[in-house]
């Protein structure tokens, strides 16, 4: 295995890193001011329209999508480390139109839509025109397992009839999120408890369905939304099915994989802009005569912190290798390890950092409050780290006493 970067991923590493200095960095507080104008939380900051075209100019778009027809054709191996210095400013990916859940609806969209269903959706998304939401979690049973759901999709002549709830899905409170893709049973009585689910569209305006509310995380309101959603009677035509009826798992199994690539180098990548603020405050701050940098403590965490970002990269990195290579079923445990180590960095790298701001460290004055609340949701999102633990006991003892 060769994790070494490319010429040509240097080179797109250089390009984006340059753009985000010129652009991103300067104007965090630009975005904030805009949304706090606005009076609405889910605004979408204005400049970053500018910014988009701008980034369509350099060529840095759709850098996430490896089907070379609509993205930039990457491996996941040479996307990883873009993602990485994406995941540095929460909002930037939108930028380059590489923002979850956006990312995995393009891939799907483009893997299993119908030219029709590309034409009306895949490609306003490919072109930043519109934003999309992912519908599959649940608040009446455990949504870590995925064949719980209870959502109703029933077939009336040429039309699907949707009932139920959904909520936690990101993207639902922005108005530019035009179209849901909506995971619900259609054939509940299969014996095969993984044919009985499909995925069908659904645009924002259908009668029925309703954004009910935005749930915050841990007190803080995100721009895109974590939405509780409601359907009642909402009718779509059978056009409207992605794939085939009964592939609904499959299909969000095939959405995952590379999804929680993106994710873990994001993460990574926000951890590591954690330890740089941890290290400027330590060498500007004095307590008890000295720099913090220079109390044995604080040398401990930013080694500490130093050691986990390099092992989760690495991991992240063979995972994506694995994938590009042998393909996401080879990498199943790769995927589960990574899942459950890069929210653990994350939160860690930035906990330490927090307490090297101290008070500052939990105020809204720096990013770092904002960082590990969301950091912590990562450990629920994509599967709480116990599903994949078990996951990954359950093969590693086949593999261990065959």
């Amino acid at each position: 295995m060769d994790f070494a970067y490319s010429e040509k991923v240097n080179q797109l590493r250089k390009r984006l890193s340059d753009f985000m200095e010129r652009y991103i960095y300067p104007n965090e507080q630009t975005y904030r001011d805009q949304i706090a104008t606005s009076g609405n939380p889910h605004h979408h900051a204005e400049f970053v329209d500018d910014l988009k075209a701008k980034a369509k100019e350099e060529g840095l778009w759709n850098l996430f999508l490896p089907d070379d027809e609509y993205g930039a054709g990457l491996t996941n191996l040479e996307y990883a480390p873009l993602a990485e210095i994406m995941g540095r400013v929460s909002w930037s990916s939108e930028v380059f139109n590489c923002a979850a859940p956006d990312t995995g609806n393009i891939e799907i969209l483009a893997q299993f839509g119908t030219p029709e269903q590309k034409r009306q959706w895949l490609f306003p998304l490919l072109n930043g025109e519109i934003r999309s939401a992912f519908a599959m979690t649940e608040p009446d049973v455990a949504s870590s397992d995925a064949t719980n759901i209870q959502f109703s999709i029933q077939r009336e002549g040429d039309e699907y009839v949707l009932n139920g709830r959904k909520w936690w899905i990101s993207g639902a409170a922005r108005e530019r999120c035009k179209i849901f893709i909506v995971m619900g049973k259609t054939d509940p009585n299969n014996p095969d408890k993984y044919r009985q689910q499909s995925m069908v569209l659904v645009p924002r305006d259908t009668p029925g369905f309703t954004v009910k509310r935005n749930l915050t995380v841990m007190g803080y309101v995100d721009n895109e939304g974590h939405c509780e959603l409601t359907f009642e009677n909402v009718r779509v035509p059978v056009s409207n099915l992605l794939g085939e009826e009964g592939s609904g798992f499959a299909i969000a199994q095939a959405r995952l994989g590379p999804g929680r690539i993106h994710h873990c180098m994001r993460a990574i990548g926000g951890a590591q802009y954690a330890l740089e603020l941890m290290c400027q405050r330590a060498t500007a701050r004095v307590a008890f005569g000295k720099p913090l940098a220079e109390q044995g403590v604080i040398q401990d965490w930013i080694a500490q912190s130093q050691l986990e970002i390099e092992q989760a990269r690495l991991l992240t990195l063979k995972a994506a290798w694995i994938i590009d290579n042998l393909g996401k079923k080879a990498a199943q445990n790769e995927i589960a390890m990574i899942k459950i180590v890069a929210p653990e960095v994350f939160t860690n790298v930035v906990n330490r950092a927090i307490q090297v701001f101290g008070g500052a460290g939990v105020s809204d004055d720096f990013p770092l409050a904002s960082m590990w609340a969301h950091g912590r949701t990562l450990h629920l999102v994509d599967g709480p780290d116990e599903v994949h633990k078990r996951s990954l006991a359950r093969s590693v003892i086949r593999q261990l006493t065959r």
